[in-house]
């Protein structure tokens, strides 16, 4: 039988496999999990983890974790541990390497022709400088361990927000590992925040347009088809990622989570690779928790390796319809939305109280989590397009947009740049009128709404500036990340701020002055301009806009200000 090969990266509870010879999908897990309850391997072993040996009380320390791992691997010649970036406060990022063929480089890997798998737990291993901000007083509402990591980095970055982005250090030591393996499939470890449930475990998949239909068809055969009711054999329960509705009552039903490409399973989406978020429910014990996540990652490795081949080809069928996508003239969907269709789902919940609170003046949610009981609520699962564009042929990039270029690197992006200036009539945008957030998110205060109307002008662009085609497998990031309507564009995350600023003026004495003439030479303005004046009272009331408005008009004026400066070619 054909073996998926592990590329795992992940977290504090790891312990060696059962037979270090037998370096399978299922056994490689092994080197990242605490086995379940029951298994053969006793303390005398010397691989019991930290919280194996406390009962799991206690979770280890990095330090403690990267030991545990060098230990592993120099003890078995199926896994490599190495070393893909460093921390802001100077830890590396390591990752293990899991292959019975010992093909432990990205091309040996793609050489056996085996699928490659990514697993990843944020806490601890990526986040490394968060877990080692550690104590009792972390999660609010986790059950376990004693004491445990913070959630944001050194820099105080939710590295589950920094995909597209790519703001911190971090982000980028993985983006650079990513592009590097390319895995198949990617399954993102978590914790829950919120509601208390029955549930030890829910999860996401992209299941929606964001994902290409073979993607979707193999998630629906593998996870629904067979993994799902596989772990529910071991007597989990399950249920899809719970965003209630109303976090003070739960009859009111609840939506489905869908990543934007800031989250890593929104991310790898657009990269054409299907990802499990798995969310383990927070208030359940630190055991559970460890046995749910070795349970689902053991049984997604046996369907691979059950299966071998079916993955890649629907990833290669994936890539090859967004390479040539932009030659139909189709749209792509950049921006979804949950929809307002439902349908009924058994919810397993618990019994609880609502209760007017003196406290918050709001309404207390209490649970019995002593008194099970099944709710049919609605299920908000109807996921829409809310925007879509054209797939451009290409988008060209003033060489000054540095920020912008440097994030195509990142994101393993093929691009060429112009040896000469041209100028080139491209479409882009006017914004008309543009609306920051009030407070900064994940240190940037992104753009919330804008109106921006398409033109197609002439720009000018210097020896240096950056030609992307969307011949390329990576043309859904490189949407996403150029599109302004994009949910998680670079605009949006505030990198084109400056395009926004003016830094010329005129005095209000001089275009007094020019006003006059202008309307004197110009009738048809002098009309248009009285007009504004009657129909428009907050205008005619405001002296400055009135004199801007001639401005605007005059050939002084910046004919960059609020203009896109990345043009679209629908044809190179």
């Amino acid at each position: 039988m054909r073996r998926a090969r592990c590329h795992l990266s992940g977290g504090g509870n790891i312990r060696q496999m059962h037979d270090s010879t037998r370096c399978g999908a299922a056994i490689a897990l092994a080197a990242f999990l605490s086995f379940a309850p029951g298994d053969s391997m006793s303390d005398e072993t010397g691989w019991q983890t930290l919280a194996e040996s406390t009962d799991y009380a206690r979770t280890a320390r990095y330090a403690e974790t990267m030991e545990w791992a060098r230990r592993l691997a120099d003890a078995s010649d199926q896994i490599d541990y190495q070393v893909f970036g460093q921390s802001p406060e100077g830890r590396d990022l390591v990752v293990l390497v899991a292959s019975s063929d010992r093909a432990f480089t990205p091309a040996a890997a793609r050489a056996t022709g085996k699928e490659i798998v990514l697993v990843q737990a944020f806490i601890p291993i990526f986040s490394v400088d968060g877990h080692e901000r550690f104590h009792p007083y972390t999660r609010i509402n986790q059950n376990g361990p004693e004491k445990s990591g913070w959630r944001a980095t050194a820099q105080n970055y939710n590295l589950n927000r920094d995909y597209i982005k790519a703001d911190s250090p971090e982000m980028r030591a993985w983006l650079a590992l990513f592009n590097a393996w390319l895995p198949d499939l990617f399954i993102d470890t978590h914790n829950t925040n919120g509601a208390d449930y029955q549930y030890d475990f829910t999860y996401g998949l992209e299941m929606y347009a964001n994902a290409h239909p073979a993607l979707v068809a193999w998630q629906r055969d593998a996870f629904y088809g067979a993994i799902f009711p596989a772990l529910e054999a071991r007597g989990h329960k399950l249920s899809p990622y719970i965003v209630l509705r109303d976090g003070t009552d739960p009859t009111l039903g609840f939506e489905v989570f869908q990543s934007e490409p800031r989250y890593s399973t929104g991310y790898t989406a657009i990269q054409n690779r299907p990802a499990l978020l798995v969310e383990m429910h927070m208030l359940k014990d630190y055991r559970t928790r460890v046995v749910g996540t070795y349970a689902i990652l053991l049984e997604s490795l046996r369907y691979l390796n059950a299966h071998p081949g079916t993955l890649r080809r629907a990833v290669d069928a994936a890539d090859a319809a967004t390479e040539t996508r932009y030659r139909d003239g189709g749209e792509y969907p950049l921006a979804l939305a949950i929809g307002e269709g439902s349908r009924p789902f058994e919810f397993l919940g618990y019994e609880f109280t609502r209760t007017d609170s003196e406290v918050s003046g709001g309404t207390w949610i209490q649970y019995d989590p002593d008194r099970p009981r099944t709710f049919t609520v609605p299920i908000y699962d109807e996921v829409t397009v809310r925007h879509a564009a054209p797939t451009p042929s290409a988008y060209i990039i003033p060489a000054a947009l540095t920020d912008v270029i440097e994030r195509l690197d990142w994101h393993g992006i093929e691009y060429r740049r112009l040896d000469a200036p041209r100028d080139i009539e491209v479409k882009t945008w006017l914004f008309r009128s543009v609306e920051w957030a009030a407070r900064p998110f994940e240190n940037r205060h992104m753009v919330e709404d804008f109106n921006a109307v398409p033109i197609e002008r002439n720009m000018h662009f210097p020896a240096g500036s950056v030609m992307v085609s969307l011949d390329q497998r990576r043309a859904n990031v490189i949407m996403h990340m150029l599109e302004p309507h994009a949910p998680d564009s670079l605009l949006r995350w505030g990198l084109l701020d400056h395009i926004f600023e003016s830094k010329e003026h005129a005095e209000p004495r001089v275009l007094e002055r020019i006003a006059r003439e202008m309307m004197a030479e110009d009738p048809a303005l002098r009309e248009a301009f009285e007009r504004r004046v009657a129909d428009d009272p907050e205008f005619a009331a405001n002296p400055r806009a009135r004199l801007h408005w001639f401005y605007q008009r005059t050939p002084y004026y910046d004919e960059r200000l609020n203009v896109y400066p990345i043009g679209r070619l629908m044809e190179e």
